[in-house]
């Protein structure tokens, strides 16, 4: 470092203070002054000094480069590492996605191996389980034939020990048995104390088989049934009145058979038989044919049985054939029972002046004619009769129809019959195709109907003018059930009325008694169950109303109750 010093060492300073002045004094030295080789050395540093500083700016240069190739390279390897991660992460999620769908198909693997291991196993428990109970059954096979060998064996022991005491004791043998199963014992016998006596045949049993049942010891061939008389050799039997049956023969006597299909009337859920019981005709029968479908007469309201034939109405409506003996099927075949309830009236002394057209219709023309009928009272659920008081036209039937195969109507004639006003009432309508007695029944009932309006009754309750109408009705089937030819009537009510009544009563009585003929029992049996059907009303109207006006008229008799009416609306 000698020409660094030797650059800096020709200046040279020196200060010289006095007081008041300041003297410098300096040597001065110029570039002239200087010598060659001092010259060169200075040249020498400067040229060094500019090398230096062109290193030292390469090197920052460099510096510079090396720190953008660092960020380059930086920025590479993040975007390298971000691929890197991408890629694993895609990597990843394939490899969970696939061991996923293993594992899915493992767990239903899995799955079909356990359901045919659980099938494979139950099927070897239901062999098991049959081979079980077959084993089970050979063995209580085997039981019973070893049972039945024992007491063989030991039944025949038995009857030859019998055989040896009664050999010993020489005891006489048992008196015979004559073809009436009775027993001759002319001769007491001795019987040495312990030994037992059938209580059938009344001879000692020994050390035999015996039966013991009913408080007392049976030879096996004397326990006979009380209806077939043949041995009752079944575990179970059936008594009734302290006799033996047979349990088949028990139930052929005892148990009750539906009069509709014959069969025995089975039990209910509880054990217990239950049947149905009709009211009057005591007709029994399975609960279940009051839904099946059975078919029901329309007039006498029986089931009919099985395999029997009956009529079927082109209405719907079913007709026994007993019924359909008596039965009017058109107008004209009713106009002569029609004049019978008017020369009925006309003994009542209530002879109807106008002259009311009767038509025998079809259900559905008595129905279209009941809903344009303004007033009036109908018997629910169904209408078989109607006093009209409006001007309609209805269609009436005009000739008998045929009965056709199978029992069916053909040939139904009809034709429209145009009502006119001309009093208070047009026209009485009346079901066609019921037996005598109930159109009979029916026609009075409407026929009072008339009369009332006829009469000027005022409007009257249901319960007082369907209550009478009743009573008329009831009052005509005693006079057709009990009448004898020549004779009056003979019922009570009817008795009543023929006190209130004048002569001609029995006259009238007694000219329609003579016209009706002979009637056949089911006739009779028929007219007590109409009866029966007006008495055992249960609705307010003719039910209650029948009964309270029957009582009246059998108190009052049938004018002073009529009286009542009139006056007040009520029953007296």
């Amino acid at each position: 470092m000698g020409w660094w010093t030797k650059l800096f060492k020709g200046h040279k300073s020196s200060y010289r203070e006095s007081y008041g002045d300041r003297i410098w004094d300096e040597p001065r030295t110029s570039v002239e002054e200087l010598t060659e080789y001092e010259q060169e050395e200075i040249d020498y540093a400067i040229a060094l000094s500019l090398s230096v500083e062109d290193q030292n700016g390469k090197a920052v240069k460099d510096e510079e480069a090396h720190s953008d190739e660092d960020e380059h390279s930086t920025k590479a390897e993040s975007e390298d590492d971000e691929e890197s991660t991408k890629c694993l992460s895609e990597d990843d999620d394939q490899i969970s996605k696939s061991h996923l769908e293993e594992d899915e198909q493992l767990d239903k693997a899995q799955m079909e191996e356990d359901e045919r291991l659980a099938k494979a196993q139950m099927e070897e428990e239901e062999r098991l389980a049959k081979a079980q109970l077959e084993e089970d059954e050979r063995i209580a096979s085997t039981l019973v034939e070893d049972h039945e060998k024992v007491s063989t064996f030991q039944a025949e022991e038995d009857e030859q020990l019998a055989r040896a005491l009664q050999e010993s004791l020489n005891i006489e043998p048992p008196p015979p048995r004559f073809d009436s199963g009775n027993i001759f014992n002319p001769y007491p016998f001795f019987y040495p104390p312990g030994y037992r006596v059938c209580a059938g045949c009344q001879t000692e049993i020994g050390h035999g088989r015996f039966l013991s049942c009913m408080g007392a010891v049976w030879h096996p061939e004397c326990f006979r049934c009380n209806t077939c008389n043949e041995p009752i050799t079944d575990y179970e039997f059936s008594m009734s009145d302290n006799r033996p049956y047979h349990k088949s023969c028990y139930k052929e006597q005892h148990h009750p058979r539906c009069d509709v299909c014959r069969n025995f009337i089975p039990t209910n859920s509880s054990g217990l038989i239950e049947f149905r019981k009709h009211p009057f005709w005591s007709q029994q029968y399975c609960p279940s044919h009051e839904k099946d479908g059975t078919p029901r007469c329309c007039s006498c309201e029986r089931m009919e049985p099985r395999d029997t034939s009956y009529l079927l109405l082109d209405d719907g409506r079913k007709l026994c054939l007993e019924c359909l003996d008596s039965a009017i099927m058109d107008t004209h075949e009713c106009q002569p029972l029609y004049l019978e309830i008017q020369e009925f009236y006309e003994g009542l002394n209530m002879k109807v002046e106008q002259q009311v057209p009767m038509l025998l219709v079809e259900r559905q023309a008595l129905n279209e004619a009941m809903e344009g009928e303004k007033n009036g009272h109908h018997h629910l659920p169904e209408t078989r009769g109607l006093c009209l008081s409006e001007e309609q036209t209805v269609a009436t039937i005009s000739k008998r129809p045929r009965i056709g195969a199978g029992y069916r109507i053909i040939d139904m004639f009809t034709e429209p019959y145009r009502l006119v006003r001309r009093c208070e009432v047009t026209a009485i309508l009346v079901l066609y195709g019921l037996p005598r007695l109930l159109t009979g029944s029916i026609l009075a009932h409407e026929m009072m109907h008339a009369w009332l309006r006829l009469k000027g009754y005022p409007n009257l309750k249901p319960e007082v003018e369907e209550g009478i109408c009743q009573v008329l009705a009831h009052m005509w089937l005693d006079s057709e059930m009990y009448s004898i030819t020549g004779s009056g009537v003979a019922s009570t009510s009817s008795s009543s009325a023929s006190s209130s009544s004048s002569s001609p009563s029995s006259s009238s009585s007694s000219s329609t008694s003579s016209k009706k003929g002979r009637r056949s029992d089911f006739e009779k049996k028929l007219g007590d169950f109409f009866k029966h059907q007006i008495e055992s009303d249960t609705s307010s109207a003719y039910g209650d109303g029948f009964r309270e006006g029957n009582d009246a008229v059998s108190k009052y008799g049938l004018k002073r109750t009529l009286d009542h009416i009139r006056l007040t609306g009520t029953f007296p």
